[in-house]
């Protein structure tokens, strides 16, 4: 590795590096999680594809500009809106350049996707497709509100019966839906120019809004779009031995003579387990225990700021326990809706280990969309338009439409498939991986 302002080079191992726990703070608020967790080294290698056990931060900036072209420069654009921002805490972090001599994780790409890549994302800059619409998201974050208040205006009214409580519950869990789809465009930086501005009204929706942690959500969502359905990188495809995915787990599973669950049935128990489930219990308890185990008061407080305002609205018609149970009912709706629309565009798609390929293709393998229409745009937060997300994650979503012909052409030109579905189709799916994925553990279980 070449020292900054010399030509010795040294062995990587040589070369001294940062304490973890400075890590944290190398960012701009709430930039924290997206790199390791205090005292911790990413396992398997940093989110943007980078050095195994090196941070993302000092990877992307030996890569950026000087050292080449690399993947990690790609997650770099994808992440960060205000570039010259970013720079700033991580020219601390530049240890040194990663010498021509020295293995890297980027040999074997196609630099010719890499290029075309680069040339669609500067003509969708060219064309303001970055620039977001201020009232669009007014708006949608006005639907939400009004939601909100027809609810408890149901109850008032009508009285807090069987017909008005469900009415109001079903209300109720569309609205926080809705909030989850736009808590998700502030966090990824796509609606103002000020990283700040976004995370300031990204903890207002996402806890205010919804009870949950802005953090949270970053740390556990952008190792997501880094290495997206990567066991071990993508806690998304952390099934925590409930499931078994894509082709190889299973296999592996079955050879082992893994059997947690049957996993043979996982089509049929998927619907106790996961769509009910998520939200009510595993993220529920996630998120309380990790705003308290990693002293997260900010967060903690705009959390308890939600739950206040749902049981000072509601506590007077259904009493504590009522309200309670009221709450975890709408936790329960909306982990229906939450699941099938996360899922249907990842799940079912290539589910491996990490094969490092270059930024553009490793999108395309791992994300699929649905067909555009009003109600699918609306129901799924634009997130029917997963491929062109993933891409361009600070690209406001009302522009995810424009950009997608030039995604389809450069697909098209280098033999990428680009799937698209209805969305009835796009759900049954789900199913179908599933049962797949069980009938592959089952075979190796019994016979390999």
């Amino acid at each position: 590795m070449e020292r900054p302002g010399g030509k010795e080079s040294v062995p990587t191992a040589l070369v001294p590096r940062p304490k973890p726990s400075s890590f944290r703070t190398a960012g701009p608020p709430g930039y924290g999680g997206r790199i390791l967790e205090p005292g911790r080294q990413q396992r398997g290698g940093d989110p943007s594809g980078g050095e195994p056990g090196l941070p993302s931060t000092l990877r992307t900036q030996a890569s950026h500009p000087s050292a080449g072209f690399t993947r990690s420069q790609d997650a770099f654009l994808a992440f960060h809106r205000d570039l010259d921002f970013v720079r700033k805490f991580m020219k601390p972090l530049l240890i040194g350049e990663l010498a021509p001599e020295e293995p890297s994780q980027d040999h074997g790409k196609n630099s010719q996707i890499t290029e075309d890549f680069r040339a669609l994302r500067k003509a969708a800059e060219d064309m303001n497709l970055f620039k977001s619409n201020h009232l669009f998201f007014l708006l949608l974050l006005a639907h939400i509100i009004v939601m909100e208040s027809i609810a408890w205006f149901i109850i008032f009214y009508f009285g807090n019966g069987w017909i008005p409580t469900i009415i109001t519950a079903f209300v109720l869990a569309t609205s926080q839906a809705q909030a989850g789809w736009l808590q998700h465009d502030y966090g990824h930086l796509s609606v103002f120019k000020k990283s700040a501005w976004n995370h300031v009204v990204h903890k207002f929706i996402i806890g205010h809004l919804k009870g949950a942690s802005a953090n949270w959500w970053n740390h556990r969502h952008f190792q997501h779009h880094a290495k997206p359905n990567i066991f071990n990188k993508d806690p998304d495809v952390n099934m925590l031995h409930l499931l078994v995915l894509g082709e190889s787990q299973p296999i592996e599973y079955g050879k082992k003579k893994l059997k947690y669950l049957p996993y043979n049935h996982q089509h049929e128990y998927f619907f106790l387990i996961g769509p009910p489930m998520l939200i009510p219990t595993y993220f529920q308890y996630q998120i309380i225990t990790t705003m308290i185990r990693r002293r997260d008061w900010v967060d903690l407080a705009w959390a308890v700021s939600y739950y206040a305002r749902f049981f000072i609205t509601y506590v007077p018609f259904y009493g504590i326990l009522g309200a309670v149970v009221f709450l975890n009912f709408i936790r329960f709706l909306e982990s229906h809706w939450f699941v099938w629309v996360t899922q249907m565009n990842h799940l079912v798609m290539e589910i491996d280990h990490e094969p490092y390929r270059d930024w553009f293709s490793s999108q395309l393998v791992a994300t699929c969309n649905v067909e555009q229409s009003f109600f699918n745009d609306w129901f799924s937060g634009h997130l029917n338009f997963q491929i062109e997300h993933h891409l361009f994650p600070t690209m406001p979503r009302h522009n995810f439409h424009k950009v997608a012909p030039l995604v389809k052409s450069l697909c098209a030109k280098h033999g990428i498939k680009y799937q698209e579905k209805p969305l009835l189709r796009a759900m049954l799916d789900i199913i179908r991986c599933l049962k797949k994925s069980g009938e592959l553990w089952l075979d190796a279980y019994l016979h390999k």
